[in-house]
């Protein structure tokens, strides 16, 4: 028999992670219900279609299956979620319950890497201010009196917070530089550690050693601002601070007053709140911000869904999935 399967996207948002293709390979093995509406369903339509759902696959635009929905799923047995973190769309209940959670981080983590490689490069080779001094007809100018201020990646020492997908993917993005790399991380274990070719510190040795820093714990409430004026005192002049996790983890700003003294570069993805249009972060050389656009290329998020399907594909005929989050994993989890 097959498994009835609940696909709660929105319609206007299925093309953004899916492909045609994908969505057959589902429908082959499945009764798949699909949103047919370009917006969430309210809380009460998704509690009456959850009614005898075996499988829910969510992203960008689902709605939360809350403790009300939930009460209604008396089949469910896993979810699948082919976006970001997971934890904004699922109720305490659902671990509880034993449900399986699918999740694609480590998929996303790859241009996450590529993101936060980029911009340490853009920063270090002075990239997007040569590109605007071109644009005003300034270039000559400009290389005669930055050239020299640019630098390599070669043989860096790279300080890392937080050892996640997203840090693992960007280590072995690295190790064609020969940089060094420190990590602070109170979960990785020390083995673990030495198997990735990095040095475990405290993160005060991290602040203080580091030449760029880049951070990628997940944001809990320990993590709040776990960065902020006192920890960047010790960051050294010319230090790069990439920041490409979720907001709230560095206090935003702090960090953008030490960029706009000179002393640091900053490259910024994501924010705890709006930068104003007349702000001289907006402008300033030593700062490169960006609209949240660090997480999938448009072309790996039309592979997102795909992997869900792999993986309830995988658990419907009684194997175990490649991409199960571990209940006790999920509060540590970006």
């Amino acid at each position: 028999m097959k498994p009835n399967i609940l696909v709660s996207i929105p319609r206007n948002f299925i093309d953004i992670v899916s492909t045609p293709e994908d969505r057959e390979k589902l429908e082959e093995f499945a009764n798949v219900k699909w949103n047919i509406f370009e917006r969430q369903f309210t809380e009460e339509e998704l509690r009456e279609l959850i009614r005898d759902i075996d499988g829910v696959i969510t992203s960008w635009g689902s709605p939360p299956i809350t403790k009300r929905v939930l009460e209604n799923a008396n089949r469910l047995k896993i979810i699948g979620h082919a976006a970001g973190t997971i934890k904004p769309y699922i109720c305490p209940e659902v671990i509880e319950k034993g449900i399986v959670l699918i999740n694609v981080a480590s998929e996303i983590a790859y241009s996450v890497a590529e993101f936060t490689l980029a911009l340490m490069l853009n920063l270090l080779r002075l990239i997007p201010q040569h590109v605007k001094a071109f644009q005003e007809g300034k270039e000559n100018v400009y290389k005669k009196e930055n050239l020299m201020k640019t630098r390599d990646l070669r043989g860096r020492v790279v300080g890392i917070i937080g050892v996640g997908n997203v840090a693992r993917k960007l280590i072995e993005l690295l190790k064609p530089f020969n940089v060094k790399i420190l990590a602070y991380d109170p979960y990785l274990p020390d083995d673990n550690a030495r198997s990735l070719g990095i040095i475990k510190v405290d993160l005060v040795t991290l602040l203080r050693e580091s030449e760029i820093i880049t951070v990628h714990a997940a944001y809990t409430p320990e993590t709040r601002h776990m960065i902020g004026e006192k920890e960047l005192s010790l960051v050294k002049d010319g230090t790069i601070f990439v920041y490409t996790a979720r907001a709230g983890i560095v206090d935003q700003e702090t960090l953008i007053r030490e960029a706009l003294k000179g002393r640091i570069m900053v490259a910024l993805d994501t924010f705890e709140k709006p930068i104003p249009q007349n702000h001289p972060a907006r402008n300033h050389p030593n700062i490169i911000l960006t609209p949240h656009i660090a997480g999938p290329s448009g072309e790996r998020r039309r592979k997102l869904f795909g992997r869900i399907v792999e993986n309830f594909k995988i658990f419907f005929q009684g194997g175990t999935p490649p991409d199960i989050i571990p209940p006790e994993k999920l509060p540590v989890l970006a």
